[in-house]
């Protein structure tokens, strides 16, 4: 007699039960994963919308920006300090327009020119 097997027979009574499947009960089941797949769709782009956006501009938070300038939360404070970088303050949450963020890169960049480096 051989040995039983659990799993042996869970994945072959699972095998046979998959064969067993019709046409229009596989049909069935794939519209319901298509349906739950367009409603998770449409749940995210409201998300991404009400991500955090003014006049239609994406706001980032104090952790956007330390991770996209690669700067440390004091230095991003002294910049908020002096009035380099603006910020919104909404319900007790600093946020910073994506706009302003780019200008303050632009502002920020250093380019050195042949006549810069004769000065120094």
């Amino acid at each position: 007699m051989k040995n039983f097997c659990w799993w042996q027979f869970c994945i072959t009574n699972v095998k046979h039960r998959a064969m067993n499947i019709d046409r229009m009960e596989f049909i069935s089941w794939m519209e319901r994963i298509i349906e739950r797949f367009d409603l998770l769709s449409a749940h995210i782009s409201e998300l991404e919308k009400k991500r955090g956006s003014v006049d239609g501009e994406e706001l980032l938070d104090n952790q956007d920006i330390l991770q996209m300038l690669k700067i440390s939360g004091r230095s991003l404070q002294r910049y908020r300090s002096i009035g380099k970088l603006p910020y919104y303050t909404i319900s007790g949450k600093i946020y910073y327009k994506l706009s302003d963020v780019h200008q303050f890169i632009r502002e920020s960049i250093n380019v050195r020119t042949p006549k810069n480096y004769a000065r120094e």
